[in-house]
């Protein structure tokens, strides 16, 4: 599954690289993109592993705030 998430908060790279951390420590997670210009996340995941709640939590978890 693809899913573009919303997110508040990152500024930086190393915003980008704590969101692409946390994602990647995630069983199921195929590929993660951080767009820091958009304050998008672009997220490739297996949903039978991983879902997208527990997508969006482990964002929230690193102090960003998923909008949608």
């Amino acid at each position: 599954m693809e899913l573009t998430l919303n997110v508040q908060g990152m500024s930086c790279g190393n915003c980008k690289q704590a969101v692409q951390n946390a994602l990647k420590n995630l069983d199921g997670i195929a590929s993660v993109e951080v767009h820091l210009d958009s304050g998008k996340v672009d997220v490739s995941f297996d949903e039978d592993t991983v879902s997208t709640e527990e997508v969006k939590e482990a964002i929230e978890e690193q102090g960003y705030d998923v909008t949608n």
